[in-house]
């Protein structure tokens, strides 16, 4: 195996010969590649030295943090924090009942003692250091280790390095891999645990256009929240308490309510989920012929098993408010990734790119032999891989959602108590211990039992229809012999557990294996039942995950060396790491005929809002966009305030939230959406298509003055005085 220093070097080479069009707005950047691209940022437009924006905890990075799936940013000296309507969705909706609407009415909090819990889950993580702990992850593995002692070993080390960094309180550490598998660097972060909910405007602002202009352009969308983080009286990370303080930052960032005009330099910090583009082209295609629509099926049946029961009763549209807007949020994702794909012709891309490595490596002699054997045994664990998939994604998503979710955590919790914390499962370590009590004390308030039956009869009904050998023996001998029975196996299911019960679920969260195998709960008794499948799958996943490290690190080095020698851009895929993305304000081409331009105003709003959700704008809104009373704090000429705006930079999901800043690292709006012609970015880039949607800041600042006032929030962010 190559050793991670070669990554570095191919890197640096590569960068040192990148010209400012050959990066066109494509590439995630890790922080400690910022001063290899130091000329295109500048040839972009930067205006900022980079050594100071590849300072972590310097101006403005530092003040860029991550919120778990979505990122944020420090706005104040008194810990408030900026993200999206989206992305705080889950703690509006844990605040609301249908008597204090906040999902439908907003909210905003005069002073921080009425800031309510954003949920016993919500955190804050504000990056302390980055280091590359390769060569200690990489120390232990020989030449022979394969499977599961591969993936063991690597997952020890991983443990360790974790367990050192996590010995001075406050802070979470994450071990990350990059590169398939060549090198692996550790996130240090410090970790708030008391978040509260200070500002989120009505949902007709927050979520204008619902799903109907989910990906779409032109957008409309306010979508925009504050929190606000917590610590105790001494300065430390602790749980919600009433005597904790807001947190001090070291850094914020300052408005600039001017804005960006077009063709402006714009550039994101964030944490940007999960991209593939150096996925295999077979890997692609069993995305595009299998997955994603088998899931797309699978959400849209959810989605109406929720929307039917919500329909009838507006509290339990609210508990399943959250799970509506991600699975439609995924649903309309995954949809668009097959049009786009379709419309670029993805597929022959990916495969031409392929087959250009396979015959550069085969002009290689030893080391591209190697490689082209380690390409083979990829393909032959996708095609191992594809044997179980549908099992595995049935039993993957339904032991994970709900009652039965909750009654198998409790009883892995309990397996895992009784070993040494460092032989521990992840997930289930002392370390995880908080947030497994947090998940299971808000489940009240996220679920509804008739609901809850309703997707087990579903999930279940698909499971009897998988074919006989992909059929679990646990899970047949609790559904019986008679799948005609199942109603009555799902009625005393429910009938028989207490588990939708907060105090009961929380006394189960301490008692210990015996009790559970003991229990006569329904649930639990169907959980302890299914265990032994359930860790079988896993230890068969471990496995195929131990082989494709060992395999996708020896083709990575080549496709790494094939582009180094092409010129092409090479940077890692997004694994939710900090990550930074430049390029400028920009409108496109979606095909001919077609121009879309770069901003949206808000004289738009009238011509789309038909008074009906997703276009139904609060009706003081309407009356100042007629009014033409629009200049204000914005210092816009009536009629031309802008709404959203777009730019060529790359991002992908996690990137929701992340600061939009100009040349000067000054916050000028929000990322919170792409474009539907940019969605099939996740495998293949095209620099002509791809564009990202923002919030402007001028549109945030004006509904927070004059449509839903939040006067105290605007001095604090000291933009009253400068506007």
């Amino acid at each position: 195996m190559p050793s991670p220093p070669n990554v570095r070097i191919a890197v640096l080479v590569l960068a040192c010969c990148l010209t400012t069009p050959s990066l066109a707005g494509e590439g995630m950047w890790a922080p400690w590649q910022l001063p290899e691209i130091a000329e295109p940022l500048r040839q972009r437009g930067l205006a900022l030295d980079t050594e100071r924006l590849s300072d972590l905890t310097g101006d403005p990075l530092g003040a860029v943090v991550s919120i778990g799936g979505c990122t944020a940013g420090f706005v104040s000296p008194n810990g408030l924090v900026v993200t999206n309507h989206h992305c705080a969705h889950g703690s509006i909706q844990l605040n609301s009942t249908p008597e204090n609407d906040l999902l439908r009415d907003g909210f905003v909090a005069r002073t921080p003692a009425d800031e309510p819990s954003a949920g016993p889950n919500a955190r804050v993580f504000v990056i302390d250091e980055i280091s590359d702990v390769s060569e200690r992850v990489l120390a232990g593995l020989g030449p022979r280790s394969r499977g599961s002692e591969r993936a063991r070993a690597i997952e020890a080390a991983q443990k360790a390095i974790i367990a050192e960094c996590e010995a001075e309180p406050g802070y979470r550490c994450r071990v990350h891999e990059f590169f398939g598998g060549l090198e692996y660097r550790l996130f240090k972060q410090m970790e708030i645990k008391d978040v509260r909910l200070a500002y989120a405007p009505p949902g007709a602002i927050g979520k204008y256009g619902g799903d109907v202009d989910n990906w779409m352009w032109p957008r409309h969308t306010g979508d925009f929240a504050f929190y606000r983080a917590y610590v105790g009286p001494d300065g430390r990370p602790a749980a919600y308490a009433k005597e904790n303080v807001p947190y001090q930052p070291l850094h914020w960032l300052k408005i600039a309510p001017a804005g960006l005009q077009a063709g402006d330099f714009a550039m994101v910090a964030g944490y940007p989920g999960r991209t593939f583009r150096y996925a295999l082209a077979d890997e692609f295609a069993e995305t595009v012929d299998w997955n994603y629509p088998t899931r797309i099926g699978l959400y849209r049946d959810l989605l109406d098993i929720i929307q039917r029961a919500g329909a009838e009763d507006r509290a339990i549209e609210i508990k399943y408010a959250s799970f509506d807007a991600g699975w439609n949020n995924v649903l309309k994702n995954l949809q668009g990734q097959l049009d786009g794909f379709a419309r670029a012709g993805a597929g022959d891309i990916k495969r031409d790119r392929e087959q250009a490595v396979l015959d550069w490596l085969k002009t290689r002699g030893r080391d591209g032999r190697d490689a082209l054997d380690a390409h083979a045994g990829l393909l032959a664990l996708a095609s191992e891989r594809q044997a179980s998939r549908e099992r595995d994604l049935l039993i993957g998503m339904f032991t994970n959602i709900g009652l039965l979710d909750a009654g198998r955590r409790l009883y892995r919790l309990a397996i895992e108590r009784e070993k040494p914390d460092a032989e521990r499962e992840p997930g289930y370590q002392v370390r995880d211990e908080a947030t497994q009590r947090g998940g299971l004390q808000q489940l009240e308030r996220r679920l509804d039992p008739s609901v809850d039956r309703r997707i087990m009869a579903y999930w279940l009904k698909r499971y009897l229809a998988l074919p006989a050998d992909q059929r679990l023996a646990e899970l047949d001998a609790w559904i019986g012999p008679d799948p005609s029975a199942l109603d009555a196996r799902l009625d005393a299911l429910y009938a028989g557990t207490r588990l939708h019960e907060t105090d009961v679920r929380m006394a189960w969260l301490d008692r210990d294996r015996a009790a559970i195998e003991a229990s006569d709960d329904s649930v639990l008794r169907l959980a302890v039942q299914l265990m032994p499948a359930l860790l079988r799958l896993e230890a068969a996943d471990r496995q195929r995950t131990g082989e494709d490290q060992r395999l996708r690190s020896r083709f990575m080095q080549a496709v790494i060396d094939y582009n180094r020698e092409q010129g092409s851009p090479v940077y890692p895929d997004a694994n939710g790491t900090l990550r930074l993305t430049f390029g400028n304000v920009m409108g496109y081409r979606p095909r001919d005929g077609v121009v879309y331009e770069p901003f949206t105003r808000i004289d738009g709003i009238l011509e789309k809002d038909t008074g009906v959700e997703p276009f139904d704008s609060p009706a003081n809104q309407l009356d100042l966009i007629r009014r033409n009373h629009t200049a204000g704090r914005a210092g816009l000429k009536p009629g031309v305030l802008p709404v959203n705006f777009m730019t060529d930079l790359d991002v992908t999901g996690g990137n929701s939230g992340s600061p939009t800043l100009n040349a000067r690292g000054e916050l000028v709006g929000l990322v919170f959406d792409m474009t539907w012609d940019s969605v099939a970015s996740n495998w293949v880039f095209n620099p002509d298509l791809t564009r990202t949607i923002h919030v402007d800041i001028r549109y945030l600042l004006w509904v927070m003055e004059q449509v839903y006032p939040a006067p105290e929030l605007l001095h604090e962010m000291a933009v009253a005085e400068v506007m």
